[in-house]
């Protein structure tokens, strides 16, 4: 039996969804609005779990997005810590986990992603931290601390910026990464070995072209075993490898899937009454003629926005450029577009490795921009990006200081 047939369906309670439900209510005063999530929290500001909650510059209740009076002034109603274990299309109902069966007009899939685990004995050990949720920081937290130890496997965004937390908070880090470099995806070669040293001068150790291959747990301890035949000892175990996109619904309905759930310019699925944004869209990014997949918060806050106010009818192309951030220690970066260390780069340092531009071209057609301890750049990073232009050397020189 069907409990109330809603004009918008919203599935995910992230920062996508909570857009979502912000950009339908802009649109549309009354349509009734349901949403689910498998948290038993509203939409939080997930950065923050791995910076600015470390650093004493927010708390947990800083971090929401939005307050519960939120959701009763715009009646919207919400369904937590409850899983949507099916999608029929065909007939516009969901079923959750605790048996309930809902109507929609309108559907948005705002699932995320979920942690990529370790396939290695011992990858499934309780305790370990597989970092991304509000409940792995107030876990974490109780954790860290001095005469505490930690191993980190892996050396991109979340790896780098967890170590970087929990050194700075008093614990003994050890990072673990298959590459030779830390955030090889993103920082070019002289800038990720410069930020290795630095991570080492912090007092962090670490293994670079190694890998897990075991995991035991002795009286409350990991026991780390490496390709390289190191066997670490820690108090704390944090996997940071990605995230796998949440497309298990859309798969179940048919839509059409890729590295992530396929969207249209407004971010409709190959169903046009359902639609996906955030960690698991993949879409038309305008600016750079090609499809992908963004994992970032401002792309989560944005595309969750502009999928609420399409909900509504309205048909608004998303051709937003999302940007992302971090901050290693003294060293924090923004960046937007292509920011891919595959690419041609070109960097303009006003101190090497320290503070600076990074240009990733294809043939001086700039893709991606980061700006190095420069702060607000971002849109005059989006308007470069945008002109297409070919841009030489004497042309980027000093271009963005």
């Amino acid at each position: 039996m069907i409990e109330q047939i809603y004009d918008y369906l919203i599935i995910g309670v992230g920062r996508a969804g909570g857009s979502a439900a912000e950009g339908i209510r802009a649109k549309d005063d009354d349509g009734s609005i349901l949403m689910i999530g498998n948290e038993e929290f509203t939409s939080y500001d997930r950065p923050d779990l791995s910076k600015k909650l470390w650093f004493g510059k927010k708390t947990i209740a800083d971090i929401f997005a939005f307050s519960p009076d939120f959701f009763t002034d715009n009646s919207i109603d919400l369904l937590l810590n409850t899983e949507v274990v099916s999608l029929d299309p065909k007939i516009k109902i969901v079923k959750d986990s605790r048996g309930n069966m809902w109507g929609y007009k309108k559907l948005l899939l705002a699932t995320g992603g979920i942690p990529r685990k370790l396939d290695i004995p011992g990858g499934d050990l309780p305790g370990i931290f597989y970092y991304r949720y509000l409940d792995d920081y107030k876990a974490l937290r109780e954790q860290v601390g001095e005469n505490k130890t930690a191993v980190v496997i892996g050396g991109g965004f979340i790896g780098s910026e967890m170590a970087a937390a929990m050194c700075m908070n008093g614990t003994q880090v050890t990072m673990v990464y298959p590459q030779d470099r830390l955030v090889p995806n993103v920082f070019p070669v002289e800038l990720g070995d410069f930020i290795g040293e630095m991570f080492k001068d912090k007092g962090i150790s670490i293994l670079k072209n190694d890998t897990p291959v075991s995991i035991e747990k002795v009286e409350n301890r990991f026991l780390t075993k490496t390709r390289n035949g190191k066997t670490l000892e820690s108090d704390i175990l944090l996997v940071g490898i990605g995230i796998i996109p949440s497309t298990a619904l859309a798969e179940m309905a048919k839509l059409k899937v890729g590295n992530g759930i396929v969207v249209n310019e407004n971010l409709q699925t190959s169903d046009r009454d359902i639609y996906a944004a955030g960690d698991n869209a993949f879409f038309p990014y305008t600016a750079l003629d090609k499809a992908t997949r963004v994992e970032h918060w401002d792309n989560a806050r944005q595309q969750g926005l502009h999928a609420g106010w399409n909900m509504t009818g309205v048909g608004y192309e998303y051709d937003y450029m999302p940007y992302f951030w971090s901050d290693l220690f003294d060293f924090g970066y923004e960046a937007v577009g292509e920011v891919d260390a595959r690419n041609q780069i070109f960097t303009d340092w006003e101190i090497e490795n320290q503070k600076g531009v990074i240009y990733y071209h294809r043939d001086w057609k700039i893709r991606g921009i980061m700006t190095c301890n420069i702060y607000g750049k971002m849109d005059d990073a989006r308007t470069m990006i945008r002109s297409g232009k070919e841009m030489l050397p004497e042309d980027l020189k000093g271009a963005i200081k």
